[in-house]
């Protein structure tokens, strides 16, 4: 196929994705064009149309200012929002559209933030040249008629069709204006599944440690992009190799250092690459959590690694050590509580399913197995079968099937007893009333006490409870009398 037969079918592909928000695009077309302003389809909506995906979430930019953008759809629109408007950018609600109408922009940048000084522009051409990508520089006239001419002053249809990113300007001035580009760069290697340029690689390379300009919270929402995307190894890859990792998540890059104890992977990392793609075959749907448990379950091999007498390699209590790295580093990149909560338990049981051996644990063992890993347990599932890496077809094999085993128990016990909420036979008010003591960490204790007894024994009679709890009760208070 000719480069230019090829072009057209993605041109005729665009035509067909943005036919189905036509309804919407006239509308808004029209608005625009009786007030006597240009109004075009811009960026990542172009682009994901050409792709023949388009999503209800819609760019434009025009030539009307932010007050007259609001003039024009007040009237039509089921919401306005004006959170951007000091950049030019008005967000509109229709029915299930959300859309953002920005004004032409021709911004300069202190080199220092990667806050723009913002100016308005005349020119399309001029907005398109300032942004990311040329793939992102493309446009589309909407007018009353819905999408007319298709705008590509910058090569962004070319780059498409070669899958390739490459910066509207030279990516040294690129990057230097917005350094957060070179992480949307790795972002869209994930989630396009394109390469980047010779020339925006050396550039990334080179100026890597400028995202250190770059809040954490930016970074975070580009690394959760890159890790929901199609292929987030590629792009953590990208990351590590240009040294953009050594500025935002060290950690990954610093398992390149530690061979495994198995010596199935050239190293650590390319270790958690693959556990990552496993993770992912694992899932119903993109799972953020499983994904950052998946990429992070080995980081504390490094600093845990030692050498034996034997030859081999040990990393003893990794699991602790990584949790506790996880923990340091997403609160540095300020995630919430819960997911940090949660990544890092996750690192920390991963290991555990080992101790099972071929099916030894005791009841008592499953039940606490599923107790701390609580609703992360279908989590902790898919982790531990992706971690299972190993070449060697019949260890493999008895790994999954000790995995099965362990899982047709938890379901069996669960049959049983309430697995999923694992609680002391007494609740603390009747704990008070048995031991005759207030409210205060004595019936923690004793709550604590029945837990474990209820871990270890399964569901107690009732009678059972109370007598095990007033054993317990006596024979502390007997300990703590003088001379006993």
């Amino acid at each position: 196929m000719s480069e230019a037969t090829h072009d057209l079918e993605l041109l005729a592909r665009a035509l067909v994705a943005l036919n189905r928000q036509g309804a919407v695009l006239r509308e808004i077309g029209g608005l625009f064009a009786a007030a006597g302003h240009d109004l075009y389809l811009v960026g990542g909506s172009v682009r994901d149309a050409v792709l023949g995906r388009l999503n209800p979430d819609l760019d434009f930019t025009t030539d009307a200012r932010p007050e007259i953008v609001q003039r024009i759809v007040r009237p039509w629109a089921d919401a306005l929002w004006d959170t951007g408007i000091a950049f030019g950018t008005i967000g509109v609600g229709k029915g299930d559209d959300r859309l953002e109408i920005t004004t032409f922009r021709a911004d300069s940048y202190d080199q220092v933030s990667r806050n723009p000084q913002v100016k308005y522009g005349d020119r399309l051409e001029d907005d398109l040249v300032r942004r990311d990508f040329t793939v992102n520089a493309m446009a589309v006239r909407i007018t009353a008629d819905g999408p007319g001419d298709f705008i590509d002053p910058l090569g962004g249809l070319t780059a498409l069709r070669e899958r390739i990113l490459d910066t509207p300007s030279a990516p040294e001035v690129s990057f230097g204006d917005d350094p957060l580009r070179m992480l949307r760069a790795a972002r869209f290697v994930s989630q396009l599944q394109f390469e980047v340029s010779d020339r925006v690689r050396r550039a990334i390379t080179e100026m890597a440690p400028q995202l250190g300009r770059i809040t954490v919270e930016r970074v975070a929402v580009e690394l959760d992009k890159l890790l929901l995307g199609v292929d987030p190894v590629a792009g953590l890859d990208l990351m590590v190799q240009t040294g953009m990792g050594d500025v935002v998540l060290p950690e990954i890059g610093g398992m390149q250092m530690a061979i495994d104890e198995h010596h199935q992977h050239k190293d650590v990392y390319q270790h958690s690459l693959t556990v990552l793609r496993q993770a992912m075959e694992l899932e119903e749907q993109p799972d953020l959590v499983l994904r950052w448990a998946a990429l992070l379950h080995d980081i504390g091999k490094p600093a845990t690694r030692r050498h034996e007498s034997d030859g081999g390699v040990s990393f003893h209590h990794h699991e602790v050590v990584g949790a506790k790295m996880v923990r340091k580093r997403m609160r540095a990149l300020k995630y919430s509580k819960q997911m940090i909560d949660d990544v890092s338990q996750l690192v920390y049981l991963h290991l555990r399913f080992h101790g099972y051996g071929d099916g030894k644990w005791t009841d008592s063992a499953v039940r606490r197995y599923v107790a701390d890993a609580g609703p992360l347990l279908p989590k902790l599932h898919k982790l531990v079968r992706a971690d299972c890496t190993t070449r060697n077809k019949r260890r493999a094999a008895r790994l999954q099937a000790n995995y099965d085993q362990l899982e047709t128990r938890i379901a069996e016990l669960a049959a049983k007893e309430d697995l999923a909420r694992v609680r002391p036979d007494l609740d603390g008010n009747e704990i008070m009333r048995l031991l005759d003591i207030p409210a205060g960490p004595q019936v923690g204790q004793a709550w604590n006490f029945l837990k474990e007894l209820r871990l270890d024994r399964g569901p107690l009679d009732h009678d059972d409870a109370v007598a095990e709890l007033l054993a317990w009760w006596n024979e502390r208070n007997a300990e703590d009398e003088p001379g006993v």
